[in-house]
């Protein structure tokens, strides 16, 4: 798989929680730790994302 897949892979995990936080937060009772794990999942997959892209700028710059 390549980088540029790999990083649209996570992009798109990315996105799907975001839907579920989304659908969580419309419920009549909020699961809140729930939304709190979505949120940790969804920032630990930004980081990944963002630490790949600057690895793939400096690759490409070489």
């Amino acid at each position: 798989m390549s980088l540029i897949a790999h990083i649209d892979e996570l992009k798109e995990k990315h996105q799907t929680i975001q839907r579920q936080i989304e659908l969580e937060m419309a419920r009549p009772l909020v699961d809140g730790l729930k939304v709190s794990e979505l949120k940790r999942r969804k920032l630990l997959l930004k980081e990944k994302i963002e630490k790949l892209k600057s690895g793939q700028d400096v690759a490409l710059r070489a």
